[in-house]
């Protein structure tokens, strides 16, 4: 059985706050706190949040990095919504590094929307094959430096409605199999790296006022993407996806969440551009990566108190999520499950944008993990 720990991005505040008792530091820190935590700017002013974090694995040893946060509204206009920025930036004791930069926009009158992610790391990987038979032990690690670009430019047709093109790059390069098993493994396609361009479409049906703590509302993306030799990419494949989520408020303060999630692909597509199952947002408990395959199918509902009735600023959420992977449609219905479920407090970061800073506590058959994260994983 994997009994991995994931630790992730463990905030230092309570270790600052110790600190502020003493010497100089503790005006700085005093005025940094007050300022963000109390929170009494106007709702339609931006806010930016910068805090050090630190986390451990068996693969990095110690990581060191900091998270910032910036919200706005267009114009600071509060009809618009809310628009944000997330960022981390880590350093490990093993010589790794990484930067993931994130972003939901909206422009005036939400009429333009923009929401990609760019992850740039030299980092890890622990493989275990393709397909939910794996070992429960990894097979290899494997040591690459890897870029992620992707990014939606979505226009409104009518209220809500977006369309637009999209696009995905991802580079992965100076690979190496480090293989943890006897004989050596089948490796994969894709093992000595890969550059991919992958083009496409989609439609975004988003009605969320607020991004990082959806009170009600609908959310629905279905993209096609495309990656050819003819524009640049090392392999010719298809990948499409679809994800669905309904936010339904339950008496005062109180959200039952939704998310049914697909990935689809064909072709001929690297294990790094498989469909991979885990991370702080879908299957919480399992690292990202875990399982892989052409084709992933997940679903998750979560019950959220923002706050408790009986406190201001602290509330709670517990979840539970399902899913699968396999090589084609026709292995669905035999395709084993694997399931997580959890919970964790929630803390009031910014009264006046309804944002929440999350610490999640996800069980599997397999292990645990911890997340930390700003705003709810979906």
């Amino acid at each position: 059985m994997l009994k991995q720990i994931s630790v992730k991005r463990i905030p230092l505040l309570l270790c600052i706050i110790c600190f502020t008792h003493y010497g100089y530091s503790q005006n700085i820190f005093k005025r940094y706190f007050n300022h963000t935590l109390k929170d009494t700017s106007n709702p339609a002013n931006p806010k930016f949040i910068a805090y050090p974090t630190v986390a451990y694995a068996p693969e990095t040893s110690w990581e060191f990095g900091v998270s910032t946060l910036y919200v706005y509204r267009a114009k600071r206009d509060t009809v618009n919504r809310l628009s944000e920025i997330q960022g981390f930036t880590f350093v490990t004791l093993e010589q790794q590094f990484g930067t993931l930069l994130e972003h939901t926009l909206y422009t005036d009158k939400n009429k333009y929307f923009f929401l990609g992610q760019v992850k740039l790391q030299n980092f890890p990987l622990s493989y275990h094959g393709i397909g939910m038979s794996t070992p429960d032990d990894k097979i290899a690690l494997v040591s690459a430096a890897e870029i992620r670009i992707r990014e939606r430019v979505l226009r409104q047709v009518i209220p809500s409605l977006y369309t637009g093109f999209e696009v995905n790059y991802e580079r992965l390069t100076n690979v190496d199999f480090q293989n943890e098993t006897s004989p050596l493994i089948n490796i994969p396609l894709g093992n000595q790296g890969s550059t991919n361009l992958s083009l496409g479409w989609g439609v975004v049906y988003d009605d969320i006022h607020n991004v990082l703590n959806p009170r009600k509302g609908h959310f629905g993306e279905i993209a096609f993407l495309s990656s050819r030799k003819v524009w640049g990419s090392t392999f010719n494949f298809n990948l499409a996806f679809v994800d669905l989520r309904l936010y339904k408020p339950i008496r005062k303060n109180n959200v039952l969440a939704f998310q049914a999630y697909g990935q689809f692909g064909s072709g001929d597509i690297p294990f790094n551009e498989l469909a991979l199952m885990g991370g702080e947002r879908m299957m919480r408990g399992y690292y990202l990566g875990r399982y892989r395959d052409n084709n992933y199918t997940a679903a998750q509902v979560e019950y959220r108190m923002l706050p408790f009735s009986f406190a201001k600023r602290w509330g709670a959420s517990f979840f539970a999520s399902a899913g699968t992977v396999y090589p084609d449609f026709k292995s669905f219905t035999n395709a084993s499950l694997a399931w997580s479920l959890g919970g964790g407090p929630r803390f009031l970061l910014f009264p006046k944008k309804d944002v929440y800073n999350r610490i999640d506590l996800a069980f599997t058959p397999e292990g645990y993990g911890i997340y930390f994260f700003i705003g709810e994983a979906f």
